[in-house]
């Protein structure tokens, strides 16, 4: 199993960076048909070949995430996607 960690600070309002986070968890729902769902300052996603959350700390939002086998091999892309999207919402 692969697994991604990506860390991104903000100075963005803490009000404006759950918005922020929804915008991701919206591209996970659409690109992997994640279930997603808060929980305190969390956001726990998971669908077929991923699961994970999206944590959201005092002034970086971390998201770590398992992939299965299939989405293993496509890591790279991946990854990349969830640093381009928060470095959009958060940069």
């Amino acid at each position: 199993m692969s697994q991604i960690h990506v860390t991104q600070t903000y100075s963005i309002p803490r009000e404006e960076v759950r918005q922020a986070v929804d915008v991701l968890a919206g591209k996970l729902r659409d690109r992997f048909g994640a279930n997603t769902q808060w929980d305190g300052d969390s956001l726990q996603f998971s669908g077929s070949g991923i699961e994970g959350k999206i944590a959201v700390h005092d002034d970086a939002v971390s998201v770590d995430a398992d992939l299965g086998f299939m989405f293993g091999m496509m890591k790279g892309p991946i990854e990349s996607e969830i640093k381009r999207v928060l470095s959009e919402q958060l940069g």
